[in-house]
Formats: structure tokens, C-alpha cells, sequence
């Protein structure tokens, strides 16, 4: 039997999953790491403790299992997106902490150059929005701040890399610097209708074309590592919200998935079409497992499982996210209280950078529970928010939404999706659908399947939420929701 071993590198923890050929779940390690917050709005973490709590899970995952080396026939990585790592091509040390994708500190200069008018050219090459969630001005902050970075970089001595590349390196001995198409369209410097670093746009940010990795789809000879005492290949790497969508078998157009994460990322499918979004969304790469680009719409809420950590680490309202889960549903509703848990700007479809967050609706009977339940409820508004701007855009009907990420084992969350949007929300019987999506890229690589319609196969339901409410209950719902965000702005 073959197995598939992916690589699950998020926000705030590092897994190891490996899958056998039908898709079962074998065996899991996960290992928590350092946030890093020097600054308010600056996220950073070190990469080298990103590396060593991945590989820590690997070997965790091998001795559980009782698998032999031999026996993983692909490797498959998966990775927290636009997160900017810059280290020396030599030593392989990074040259500063990462800066991750929920820090803002480049809010202002994207704002400089949208009020020059470089929003309207990027969005055209990259699909996305001018905004320092990617990683374009997270590399130019980089090499403007870090001592001698400039100099390093522009003789070829330096390696940026979004976490995929990262791991690839470290796996691979530091001898290949790669990424694929999904990842490569979060930075805001690759051409998603050419394929290929955009010249104008690395002048633009003064980033060295030499800094960057090579491109490749997501399906591709990534390298091998030695580490496991034999060879395994690398056959797979995806961002994670788009690994997640081939994961929930949405290949074709109109198929949507939800991750509730640290954030919430929607994507809806468009196979070969490229859609601009007159909503506030963005278009992006999804998985490619040939020559043939594909594509997706994309909505980023920054906050959304987060604000179940935030209730817990820094309110101190519960000891753990099950508690706090549970202290949220004690009650029957927020009672009025209204939570935007706006801690690193909005994202879709309001892209606000400077907004922060604020609790609404308070009284004297508001209580805990009631502002547990106004942060669960926070979640499936902002995902209600993008789901009804990609119906906007879409020229395909959606007609179902699917779910994974750690916030979809909450009944409560999904049956108040369903309710706000109107459609079914169906979980699959496997949750861990971001580490399954790069297994089976890894998976079409290696010959484990002959093709994604296998891998289509292999998807089952497990539950299915559908509308209890009227459409004109939820309406009235989410203007109170869009009410308390006007606040913000």
C-alpha cells in the first residue's frame, strides 16, 4: 500500500498527515509555535522554528504509524500563504524573523501607491488588490531595514520564499528553491495571464528578480529528501486555501469550499476563466496539474478562528476553544451584541487596513456567553460577507457551500452559515481537507492516482446543514452585521 505523507505548515501550528491511498487519515502530529507581535499590527514568527516544528511532526508521524520510509510515496506541502521569508542562499539562516500575512505595517505605503495609481495595473496582472497582506511589500520592507539585505540580494545571495519554498529548501538538503503557481500568485509580483514574474512589477517594489524562486504547477518533481533514512520525493505544493479546494473536490466552476482557520478563506472555482471581481474579492491561481492555468474567486477574512484564541488568551473568558465553544452556545443568541473582530484590518470585500476591532450592542445584561456567541457568530457573518459577493460575480449559480478547518466540527457555526446564506453547508467525512488536497497533488505526481477524478471519488459527506430561518430573518441579520462594520471604516 502507498502512503502519502502532507505537510500542513499554517498560521500558528505545524502538522504532519499521512494518508494512505484511499485517503485515511494513518496518523497526525501537530506542534503549536511563537507569534511574534512586536509592534501593534506587526505579525512576525522565526522561520527556523517554523522548520524545526515541521520536521518534528514528520518524525512524530513516522513513529506513530509504524510506517516505513519506503512504504510514503510522496511527500506533499501545503503551507500558510504571502507569510515572507528572506534567507542566505549559503548558510540557509534566515536573515530576519518572517513577516506574516495578517501583519500590517506596510499599510501606508500600499495606500501611497494606490493614491498614485498602481491599484487599477496590479489588479490587472495579479488579480489582486493593492494591500500588504501580500508579500510584495513585506520583501521591500525587507530589503530596505534589514543591514546590508539590499546589497546581498541584488548579488544573488539571498532567497525569498513563501513557507512552501521555505520547507522545500530545508527538505531538499537547501539545494532547490521552488514554489508553484498558487503560491507564486499571492505575492503580488507574478503575472497570472503570463505565467511569469512580472518585470514591471518587480521594478515597481525594487525586488531583485534573482531573490525569486522558479515557478512550477502544483504537481511537479519539487526534489527528494534524504532525511527519513530513504529517499522520498516531493511531489506536491499548494497554498493552503487552494490545496483546501482541491481537497474538497471542487474542480469545476461554481463549486465553492469555506476553511475556517486562524482566517476564513472562501474560494469558488472558474476552472480556465480568470474573473475580476467588481465585488472586492480577488482572482488567484487554484491547483494546476498540468500546462493548463487554473483559476479561482477569493474572499480572506484576516480574523476568524483567531477570535476564539483572542477570547481565550487575552480575555482570559475560558481555558480552551472547546470551552469557549461551549460557553457560546449557552446561550440562544449574541442578545444584540455584535462582534468585528477587526485586529489586523478587514479584509474582503471591504479591504480596510486601518479599521480595528470594536464589540457592539453592549448592556447590562450582556454577558461572557453573549460575547462568545457575537465572536462564533463573527465568523459565519464575514463568511456570509464573501460568499454573496462571489454570487455577485459568478456567471454559475452556487449552489452549496463546503467546509473543513478546525471551526467546522462546530454544528452550531455551520447551522448559522446555512441560515445567513441560504444554501446547504456540507462538511466531508474528513475535515483535514488542506493536508488531503496536497496529498493528492502529491498523490497525481507519483502515480498513486491516474487523475483528479479519482481523487473526486474518494470524497464523501459526512453532514449536511440546511436553511431554518427565512431569507428575510437573515437579511435583517446581516444588515445589523454590515451596520456595526460601517462603524469601523
Amino acid at each position: 500500500m502507498a502512503y502519502l505523507l502532507a505537510l500542513d505548515q499554517g498560521t500558528s501550528s505545524s502538522r504532519s498527515i499521512l494518508f494512505d491511498h484511499l485517503g485515511n487519515l494513518i496518523a497526525s502530529a501537530q506542534q503549536e509555535f511563537t507569534q511574534h507581535f512586536p509592534l501593534p499590527g506587526w505579525v512576525e514568527h522565526d522561520a527556523m522554528e517554523i522548520w524545526q516544528s515541521q520536521l518534528a511532526t514528520m518524525h512524530q508521524v513516522l513513529n506513530k504509524s509504524g510506517i516505513q520510509t519506503q512504504e510514503i510515496a510522496a511527500i506533499g506541502i501545503t503551507n500558510q500563504r504571502e507569510t515572507t521569508v528572506v534567507w542566505h542562499r549559503k548558510t540557509g539562516q534566515p536573515i530576519c524573523r518572517a513577516i506574516v500575512w495578517q501583519d500590517r505595517r506596510t499599510a501606508d505605503w500600499c495606500e501611497d501607491l494606490r493614491q498614485q495609481g498602481y491599484g487599477k495595473t496590479i489588479q490587472e496582472k495579479t488579480g489582486l488588490l493593492l494591500d500588504p497582506y501580500f508579500s510584495a511589500t513585506k520583501i521591500a520592507w525587507i530589503l530596505r531595514h534589514v543591514p546590508e539585505a539590499r546589497s546581498l540580494a541584488e548579488r544573488g545571495e539571498l532567497a525569498f520564499g513563501t513557507v512552501d519554498s521555505w520547507l522545500a529548501y530545508q527538505l531538499s538538503g537547501q539545494t532547490r528553491h521552488v514554489t508553484d503557481v498558487t503560491n507564486a500568485s499571492r505575492t503580488m509580483l507574478w503575472n497570472i495571464h503570463t505565467q511569469q514574474w512580472d518585470a514591471e512589477l518587480l521594478d515597481l517594489f525594487h525586488i531583485p528578480r534573482q531573490l525569486l524562486p522558479e515557478v512550477y504547477p502544483s504537481t511537479h518533481d519539487f526534489g527528494s529528501t534524504d532525511l527519513f533514512g530513504a529517499s522520498i520525493p516531493i511531489a506536491g505544493i499548494a497554498g493552503d486555501q487552494q490545496s483546501a479546494l482541491f481537497g474538497q473536490a471542487c474542480f469545476h466552476s461554481g463549486m465553492a469550499k469555506n476553511t475556517y482557520g486562524t482566517g476564513c478563506f472562501t474560494l469558488l472555482q472558474t476552472s480556465g476563466f480568470c474573473s475580476q471581481s467588481q465585488h472586492g474579492l480577488i482572482s488567484t491561481s487554484a491547483c494546476q496539474t498540468d500546462q493548463h492555468p487554473q483559476y479561482a474567486l477569493e474572499g480572506s477574512v484576516f480574523i476568524g478562528g483567531a477570535v476564539v484564541q483572542w477570547l481565550r488568551d487575552q480575555l482570559h473568558l475560558a481555558p480552551s476553544a472547546t470551552a469557549i465553544g461551549e460557553l457560546a452556545a449557552s446561550v440562544e443568541d449574541s442578545d444584540g451584541v455584535v462582534f468585528v473582530p477587526a485586529f489586523a484590518g478587514l479584509g474582503a470585500p471591504y479591504w480596510d487596513a486601518n479599521a480595528r476591532g470594536a464589540i457592539l450592542g453592549l448592556h447590562r445584561g450582556s454577558s461572557a456567553a453573549h460575547i462568545a456567541r457575537a465572536a462564533i457568530e463573527a465568523i459565519a457573518f464575514q463568511t456570509a460577507e464573501l460568499l454573496l459577493a462571489m454570487q455577485k460575480d459568478s456567471p454559475v449559480p452556487i449552489i452549496e457551500l463546503r467546509v473543513d478547518g478546525g471551526a467546522a466540527s462546530n454544528d452550531a457555526l455551520l447551522q448559522f452559515q446555512a441560515d445567513l446564506l441560504g444554501i446547504p453547508v456540507i462538511r466531508p467525512k474528513i475535515i483535514e481537507t488542506t493536508a488531503l488536497g496536497v496529498a493528492y497533488l502529491a498523490g497525481l505526481q507519483s502515480g498513486v492516482y491516474s487523475a483528479p477524478e479519482e481523487c473526486a471519488s474518494l470524497w464523501q459527506e459526512q453532514q449536511r446543514f440546511l436553511p431554518q430561518i427565512s431569507r428575510a430573518e437573515a437579511t435583517s441579520r446581516l444588515q445589523s452585521w454590515k451596520n456595526a462594520v460601517t462603524r469601523l471604516l
